[in-house]
């Protein structure tokens, strides 16, 4: 393999590199003949291994082992301030361009700014918010999408003598923040065992130190590849072929710990796993619901939708347990350049964004929605054919009259207990929604990572149901995913339970006889590592090990490894802890130019609505030996393969049109993928729910009947649900901050109600200790400062990945067996060595336990 090519401004142009002109967009979306090709069929999927593993002791697992696999307990220094009440604004502004000049230098930084999420340029690496059919704007970007491009573009280097200079027990005592600041990877390096420190190793000797040890495991179900959502869709295609011609169908991925809840609700009830509307719909939506998610700070973009949709006259319900900036007003940033707007954004409060905010418990959202469509029932009643669609219902959907009897069947005791709200409050929303048509629910995973995730989200659809409001303009199902590529990636293969269809496909194209046995979903991969039933374990992107629960749990599942590979970007604390012999793989980012053979290369995402966008690097890639993703993946397959593959992965890594091609032909959806995806603005998606086409096993949308599942918390126990900060994308922590809660310069810290504090004898800002309960198993974490909060009684939120060491890898979602992160039952304590003042950690005082 080459080294990083050296772009050429004069190097001729292929003519199939260039966009063809495609159809006006902004129109109401094609969607074509065929059904998209879904992964999201729970049909078949095995129960959850219900075995409970030895609770790690996440305390003393610093003494026993000096690489740390969670972030170092040092305080940063906290400095408390008001919570926001505004989001973005000139302050977001500000801040992208800190970051983005910082980082990358106002030339490079500028230059990528303003080619992000444009049409003839590169894809934002953070978020899956889709951009606009028609105009964009100049900046089409917002503060954390700045961010994650800035760190994307970052001149730091990463290189042999930062390793050299740092072995891995000092860099596990950096923080997530600091790990990640030191720049970009730029050589391919290796830790053999015994070693200290990592070194530099040359492509072709990383390749067949790969391909060896996978060659020389017992079964290709002993090794684990797994995937970040951030991989484009060429590179996830080439990885799951590789994966499934060596052998095996263990692919999990970063769906399994996010939206798989999602879609094991969605497919059986309205055929298929993904969401159903466009951008235009919120735009023309009458009644938005927004449950499970903090749009401020994780898909900021959405807010220029809601506010569109605001001044069209719509009206927002907010479900959230915490109040959340973004969800209250919103300034934006847009409107500056609008002189009519300009002085009233800066000087006023800015487009109100929730009508009815309900602060609901963890975990109680299907509480909620059932309290909704009792209210809604009864309305009904009361005026018959004036709030349900029952000619949609009898023409499109089933078991409807088992439904309402559930309905009527709940009681509003259950319902006010579980939700934490009353009776009086849902009919507040119940009196929004019902007169209304154009209803859009949309969530995250303030719901997935629920332990009644997929029945919260069976209710949304049932809501959605009754009213008719979907497979119409302004109307439907909106899961908003959370990584740039996530929908994509599954959409491509990247799956342990893949169809036979989708198998059949591969087999007929490719000529190889693909496993049909299912592999394991990521909670199932970690206790396959920790059993010792696997040897090797491979990440495309990602930072595995703070992505997961049960932190110390993991780290020994990945210490059991013979070998770790990790195909990167950047350094991440997941690098450190590693299997005797590891390998950091640097490739290119999103906005990297990748030249290679027949010139510049370029490949796709698929964003949160269905649509599939061109994603084509930018900037000058930084010196050193970084290879695309596609490159990488060839090597290793062409190392460990041999003359069993049956694929030109030369051909492949040469020219990114001859994997679309093979796309084209493997997967519904993609026809005439390299003309499509070639039209400004890419193209979207079959969607059968989108128009009342619904591929159920019955062809029809299905009301859901279940029980509501009431969960024990005893009197002096409370709920945990962790949560990102404002500078931070997913695992990966731009800076200590949480500006819109009013967090600064530190993390170690636990939002409480204040009430919950003083029953405990907690003191604002004094360090506490947290323990989680599952199963008779306790898991502790030391030295976290309480903060009170407005959040509801009994419930309590704290950061990720300081606080998954408390989420028990056995605590899963029904259905999904994703991990509950937003659903652990804790105790909290005090203790007496330190208070927080408002600028640090103060002196010693004596405070009662």
């Amino acid at each position: 393999m080459e080294k990083t090519p050296n772009f050429d401004e004069n190097k001729p142009v292929i003519p199939a590199d260039q966009a063809a002109t495609g159809p006006k967009s902004g129109e109401r979306p094609d969607q074509g003949a065929l059904p998209t090709n879904d992964h999201y069929d729970p049909q078949g999927k095995p129960d959850a291994d219900k075995r409970v593993f030895p609770a790690p002791d996440n305390v003393s697992a610093k003494n026993k082992n000096p690489i740390l696999a969670q972030p170092p307990e040092e305080f940063t220094g906290l400095t408390l301030g008001k919570p926001a009440t505004v989001a973005a604004g000139v302050t977001a502004v500000l801040k992208s361009m800190e970051f983005s000049w910082g980082e990358a230098g106002v030339g490079r930084g500028t230059h990528a700014l303003l080619k992000l999420n444009q049409k003839d340029g590169f894809d934002c690496s953070s978020c899956a918010w889709p951009d606009p059919d028609d105009h964009r704007s100049v900046a089409e970007f917002c503060e954390n999408g700045a961010k994650a491009t800035a760190s994307d573009a970052d001149t730091r280097r990463a290189d042999p003598d930062f390793f050299a200079k740092h072995s891995l027990v000092a860099l596990s005592h950096m923080t997530d923040r600091d790990l990640n600041n030191a720049g970009r990877l730029t050589h391919p390096m290796v830790l053999r065992p015994g070693d200290t420190h990592y070194r530099q190793i040359s492509w072709p000797d990383a390749f067949q130190l790969v391909a060896d040890e996978l060659n020389a495991l017992k079964s290709p179900d002993e090794a684990l590849f797994y995937t970040s959502g951030k991989v484009p869709n060429e590179p996830a295609f080439l990885y799951q072929l590789f994966v499934r011609q060596f052998g095996t169908n263990n692919l999990p991925d970063c769906s399994n710990m996010c939206h798989e809840s999602s879609g094991s609700a969605l497919s059986p009830t309205l055929g298929l796993g993904k969401g159903s509307v466009t951008l235009n719909d919120i735009h023309d939506a009458e009644v938005i619901i927004i449950m499970g998610q903090n749009p401020g700070t994780n898909h900021p973009r959405m807010l220029s939708a809601l506010q569109i949709a605001k001044r069209k006259g719509a009206k927002i319900i907010a479900v959230n347990p915490l109040h959340e900036a973004g969800l209250s007003y919103f300034k934006n940033p847009q409107d500056y350049m609008n002189p009519i707007k300009a002085l009233g954004t800066l000087f006023g409060n800015g487009t109100p964004i929730s009508d009815l905010y309900l602060q609901v418990n963890i975990n109680g959202d299907m509480a909620v929605l059932r309290g909704i469509m009792k209210h809604l029932l009864a309305a009904e009643e009361a005026a018959p054919g004036t709030v349900v669609d029952h000619d949609f219902i009898k023409e499109y959907t089933t078991t409807y009259d088992e439904f309402v009897e559930t309905m009527r069947n709940t009681s509003w005791d259950d319902i006010e207990a579980m939700s934490g709200l009353t009776r009086a409050q849902l009919k507040e929303a119940a009196d929004i929604i019902g007169p209304k048509q154009k209803i859009i629910t949309c969530w995250a995973m303030g719901l997935t990572q629920q332990k009644n995730g997929v029945m919260s989200i069976q209710e949304i659809v049932n809501l959605h149901l009754l009213k008719g409001a979907i497979g119409k303009p302004g109307a439907g199902t909106c899961p908003v995913r959370g990584h740039s590529n996530v929908q994509g990636d599954r959409t491509m293969g990247i799956w342990e339970r893949p169809h036979d269809e989708f198998l059949d496909a591969l087999k007929k194209e490719f000529n190889f006889e693909p496993p049909r046995e299912h592999g394991w979903d990521t909670v199932e991969a970690i206790k396959a590592m920790y059993e010792g039933k696997t040897g090797v374990f491979i990440s495309l992107g990602g930072n595995f090990l703070s992505a997961s629960p049960d932190t110390e749990f993991v780290a020994e599942a990945l210490r059991k490894q013979s070998l770790t590979a990790f195909i990167s970007t950047k350094l991440n604390r997941g690098h450190l802890v590693t299997g005797r012999t590891s390998l950091i793989l640097p490739c290119f980012t999103h906005l990297d130019i990748d030249m290679q053979k027949l010139g510049h290369q370029f490949t796709s995402c698929e964003n949160s609505m269905g649509v599939v966008s061109m994603n084509k690097g930018i900037l000058r890639p930084l010196e050193g030996e970084m290879l695309s993703e596609v490159a990488i993946i060839s090597g290793i397959a062409i190392s460990t393969l041999g003359d069993r593959t049956t694929a030109d992965w030369v051909g492949f890594t040469e020219n990114y049109d001859t994997i679309r091609d093979a796309i084209d032909r493997v997967i519904p959806g993609f026809e005439k993928f390299n003309e499509k995806i070639r039209q400004p603005g890419g193209f979207y998606l079959p969607n059968g729910p989108r128009e009342r086409n619904f591929t159920t096993e019955n062809g029809k949308a299905n009301f859901t009947v279940t029980d509501m599942v009431m969960h024990d918390i005893a009197p002096d126990q409370l709920v945990l649900m962790t949560i990102r900060s404002h500078d931070q994308f997913n695992t990966t922590i731009y800076d200590y901050n949480d500006r819109y809660r009013g967090v600064y310069n530190e993390r170690r810290v636990i939002f409480m109600n204040a009430k919950d504090m003083a029953d405990r004898g907690i003191q604002d800002r004094q360090l506490v200790n947290i323990t989680s309960h599952f199963e008779g198993q306790t898991r502790k974490l030391e030295k976290f400062i309480a903060i009170p909060y407005n959040i509801p009684l009994g419930n309590t939120a704290a950061y990720y990945p300081e606080a998954n060491p408390l989420v028990p890898v056995a605590s899963v979602a029904y259905i999904s067996n994703t991990p509950t992160s937003k659903f652990v039952v804790i105790t909290v304590e005090p203790v007496t060595e330190l208070v927080a003042t408002g600028h640090g950690i103060g002196e010693h005082v004596a405070v009662t336990a």
